[in-house]
Order: C-alpha cells, then structure tokens, then sequence
C-alpha cells in the first residue's frame, strides 16, 4: 500500500502492527486486531494475555470476525482512492477441519496429489490458524511422511545406488516437475511444527531422520535444503539418547551441504545442527572424520557474512574440545594464522570463539613448533591486546591463561617485543 498523506483513522489500525487492518477479529477480551497480527502473537509467540489490555486470553480459538469494522475500512479506502489508498479484498474465512481432509482425500489420487497439496501450503501460508489446524490433523501430517518415505524407497529400488555429486548437479538443472516428495518436504517446512508437533513425527516414524539423510545424499538441491531445515528442527527436541544415537551417515550428508554450499541459508542451517549435534556421544568425532575441520577453516578464509562467520568458529571451537579435531586444525596451514585474525574483525562473539580456540590448542597441543608459531604469527600479541582492549570477561580469562601456562617460553623468545614482555599478566 502507498504511503498516503491522508490522516487514518486511528481505529482502523492494529494495535500491534499498527497498519490498516484487512482482517479486524475481536478477541474474548473485547479488543480488535487485524487476524494476522494476533494469531502470529497467540500461536506463534505463545502468549497468553492480550496484547494492549494484558488480561488473559480464556480462549484462544474464540475469536470473531468484526464485519463491521471490516466494511468502514473498505468504504474508507473506496472514498480515499485518489489519494493513493487500495481496497483490499474481502479477507477469505479461515479453514476448518472437514476442509483439510477434502484435501487429503483429493491428495491421496494420484493425478491430484501435488496440485491438492500446493493448495494446501496457500491454505497455511494465509494464517497461523490454519497451520495449528493442519498441524493438529494426525491423518495429514502422517500422509506427508508416507509421501516422503514411499518416495524415497522407490528411489532406492529404481537406482540401487546413492547419487554423486554429478548426478545431484544434473538433476537440480534438469527436474521440470515438482513431486509428491518435493511439496511434502515444502509443506512440512512451511508448517514450521510446534516441538509437540516434531516429537509426535519422530514418535511415529521411526527411521525419519535416515529417510532425510537418504533424500539428502540422492536429491536435487531444494529437497536437500528443505531436508536439513527439517532435520535442524527435528535435532532441537531430540533427547539425549536419540542424538548419541544419530548415525555417521547423517553428520556426513549435513556437513555435505556446507561443502555444497546449497544456499547461504543452508549452510548456516547445517552449521547450526552440527554445532546442537557435536556435544553428545562421540559425535565431535563423526563430524571431524567427516572432513568438517578442514572445510569450515577453508571457507573461513573468503567468508565475509558475519552471522555465517560466528557460526563457524563456534563451530570449530566445538570440534577443537576433541583430540581428533584439534589434530586437524593444526594440520590446516593456515588454521592459527586464521583464528588469530578473526580476533576483533568480526564481532565480541567471534572473538570469544577464536580465543576459546586458541586455549585449547594452547593447552592440549602445545608443542615446541606450535609455540614458535603462535608468536611470530603474532597471536601472543594478539592475546595481550585481548587484555587490553573492550571484550567479554570470559576472552580475557582465557587470553590471560595461555599468556600465563606458556610464559617462560614466551618471555625468553626474541620474537616477542620488550614493550609486550613488560605488559606480561603475573
């Protein structure tokens, strides 16, 4: 909608988004919102109180289109059009149950089934309403992991063999169809499930996460995104003893998509899953052998989104907690000389990592040849300006011990200033 210098009325707008409401509800407390706003602050962000007057809301479903209000709004913006103003349609009335399963049953012909279930993602996609009810329908959620379970068994009997990395490349330029297994991975991550909702699909299908992995390792790319989006929420309401169970196969299929590079979002998304992964069994193992070390320092080296390069030196900070992945990050030339640089450049959760980093290097792995590099690297220098300059109280600890566990190495070599000896921490 245009901007407009026309006053709007100021009851009109949603107290919450404080924009012209195309759909105004009445809550059980008496207040008006536009139905977006306060679904979204009900089901979404799981509050339980109205918003403008804070008095608890008794009943969550109960609330009631206001017509009235509905139709000054259009008339108003009828009478306003040559001002810039545009009348909305009539906002369409929100789905039902019996609705949903019409659309499954249409789903279940297999000529209807990704047209019935495109419809269904612009059902959810209208309101947070409908994804609660879709969500809730057991029959709908339990028919998409069919779809995605059948397809993937068809997969394995028609090709007998996992793809390459060729065939995935080929296949993503070449598939003009969408199939079933496609919408329902779409479908099942536009739902963006409840944790009541993910640990029912986990309850009863046991084996999803291997089906993810396989559709990970032989689909085309947008499968594979939607496969580890779904895989991150899935891991975020695991127990323990599910996630010192996740198979090898898994972890090398996510660090996959980070070596891919499926999509910016992807890889953060994957990072995001090794890092919620790494802390039970040996999984920081699984996640070494499978080449994560080497590759998060090479991607390090170009990386310049903040957000991605915080993920992945908390990422390596997780890996470097096991002899395995301290190993292969001292193997990596250029690993020291990287972690170091990222010090300051990036941002106080960065720099807290590439400390963190260093301190286990410094204490697990400090050989001679180490110690000589980690000072004409300038690292030690590096670390005193940690002592000195605005980080966390955490960073300066962990600068303050390397400083103090390596300081007869340090203070007799001709590598370090006499200027850095005299601001040596006792």
């Amino acid at each position: 909608m245009e901007i407009s210098p026309v006053e709007i009325p100021s009851y009109f707008l949603c107290p919450i988004s404080l924009e012209i409401m195309r759909d105004p509800v009445i809550l059980s407390t008496g207040m008006t919102y536009d139905r977006s706003s306060i679904e979204r602050w009900i089901f979404s962000e799981k509050h339980q109180t109205c918003p403008a007057t804070n008095q608890p809301i008794t009943d969550p479903d109960l609330i009631t289109p206001n017509h009235t209000l509905r139709r000054l709004i259009q008339a108003w913006c009828v009478t306003h059009a040559s001002d810039g103003i545009e009348r909305f349609p009539t906002p369409k009335p929100p789905i039902n149950k019996s609705q949903i399963i019409s659309l499954l049953e249409d789903a279940k012909k297999p000529h209807n089934t990704v047209i019935s279930l495109r419809k269904l993602r612009g059902l959810i996609l209208e309101g947070e309403r409908n994804k609660r009810l879709v969500e809730e329908c057991v029959e709908v959620m339990d028919y998409l992991v069919s779809l995605i379970k059948n397809y993937t068994l068809e997969d394995k009997i028609n090709e007998g063999h996992l793809w390459s990395e060729e065939d995935v490349l080929e296949s993503a330029s070449s598939i003009a169809t969408t199939t079933p297994c496609e919408e329902a991975l779409n479908l099942l991550h536009s739902l963006k499930l409840s944790d009541k909702g993910l640990i029912r699909v986990l309850e009863r299908n046991e084996g999803f996460m291997d089906i993810l992995t396989a559709i990970m390792a032989k689909s085309n790319y947008q499968s594979r995104v939607y496969a580890v989006f779904l895989v991150k929420s899935l891991v975020q309401v695991m127990s323990p003893t599910r996630m010192i169970l996740v198979r090898s196969e898994l972890i090398q299929e996510i660090v996959r998509v980070v070596k891919d590079q499926v999509s910016s979002k992807a890889v953060k998304t994957a990072l995001q899953v090794l890092c919620r992964l790494g802390p039970w069994g040996r999984n920081r193992v699984k996640v070494v052998e499978a080449g994560a070390v080497q590759l998060i320092i090479d991607m390090l080296l170009d990386e310049r989104d903040k957000k991605a390069c915080e993920l992945m030196l908390f990422a390596l900070e997780q890996l470097c907690r096991c002899a395995e992945g301290r190993s292969q990050f001292i193997l990596h030339d250029a690993g020291i000389a990287l972690v170091s640089k990222k010090i300051f450049r990036v941002s106080h959760n960065a720099t807290e990592s590439s400390v963190r980093i260093l301190n286990l290097v410094a204490k697990y792995l400090a050989t001679p040849v180490v110690l000589q590099e980690m000072v004409q690297l300038g690292v030690v220098a590096k670390l005193f300006m940690v002592l000195q300059m605005d980080c966390s109280t955490k960073a300066k600890e962990k600068a303050k011990e390397i400083l103090s566990l390596h300081c007869r190495v340090w203070r007799a070599s001709p590598c370090l200033s006499p200027q850095l000896k005299a601001y040596y921490p006792s």
